[in-house]
């Protein structure tokens, strides 16, 4: 059943070097993907741009059968909603725009409880991040930044950590300025979006991810039992859906393993086919990637 990987296109890696200590590094990951004939992968860091090391090793590591990508999320740490930023990350090939993440002010308080070990030993507090006022309307400048994106249509809009209000607001926002490339990440875990969220989202064109780190029972995140992916499954066309691994916590294991261990879960336990499969982790993923 390992031939199920030959193709696959993981948009959610977390490879290092990063400011946290992760289980692996862009090259190996790399390798591995190579190993298992992975058509590409999207390396995502939360404090900082990945299109250089995607590109590097890429050119110096691949076989010319892989694609590696990067992106920019849209945190403190490069400025927020920094259209400068956001306009030389696109010259330099982002392929993914991600609303804050780290830096929402959802996320800080999903983390309050215990420190969220993604930040490594940053010293300085992030400034919360809202998206909205309190009448539901988004800030001007994510505005801006949205209105760059949707004149970039290669470019895909990732919602980030915001809660389910906020991310609504972006969605309908994105939607109205023509934006066609729109990923929701995991709603079910910090987001706490329901299932009527995600119905509704993918109605207006939007893709909800299912990742790995989140959903297969090995992982030391494991948060959703299989009723209620299935759930998701039964409300979300399989068109709108992405698998994902979402790997890179330190600890937790191979990406590719862990996303191969998802595939199998949702396979045998979920009855998923393997022609629903290829569409969420293959043909989706590219199709947004433009490859």
């Amino acid at each position: 059943m390992r031939e199920i990987l030959k193709g696959i296109i993981d948009m959610h890696v977390h490879a290092g070097p990063s400011v946290a200590v992760r289980d692996f590094d862009a090259i190996e990951m790399l390798q591995e993907a190579v190993q298992a004939g992975y058509r590409g992968f999207l390396i995502k860091d939360h404090y900082f741009p990945t299109m250089m090391s995607a590109t590097l090793v890429e050119k110096h590591f691949g076989d010319n059968n892989i694609k590696v990508f990067g992106g920019l999320a849209l945190n403190n740490s490069v400025g927020a909603f920094n259209l400068k930023a956001i306009d030389i990350a696109y010259e330099m090939g982002a392929k993914v725009i991600f609303m804050p993440t780290v830096s929402a002010k959802n996320h800080i308080e999903f983390h309050k409880e215990s420190a969220f070990g993604g930040s490594g030993k940053a010293t300085l507090a992030e400034t919360p991040i809202t998206l909205i006022d309190g009448d539901g309307r988004l800030y001007p400048e994510i505005t801006e930044a949205l209105k760059f994106i949707a004149a970039k249509p290669e470019l895909i809009l990732a919602t980030g950590h915001g809660n389910p209000r906020e991310i609504d607001a972006v969605i309908n926002q994105a939607v109205s300025l023509g934006i066609k490339k729109i990923w929701v990440n995991h709603p079910y875990y910090i987001i706490g979006a329901g299932i009527e969220d995600m119905r509704k989202w993918a109605k207006m064109g939007a893709y909800i991810e299912l990742n790995a780190t989140l959903l297969a029972p090995g992982s030391d995140w494991y948060v959703l039992p299989i009723d209620k992916v299935m759930e998701i499954l039964g409300n979300v066309p399989i068109e709108q859906l992405i698998l994902v691994s979402d790997q890179g916590v330190k600890g937790n294991g191979s990406a590719v393993e862990r996303l191969y261990e998802l595939i199998m879960h949702l396979m045998n336990e979920g009855k998923v086919t393997e022609r629903q499969i290829n569409m969420m982790a293959k043909e989706t993923p590219a199709k947004l990637l433009g490859i």
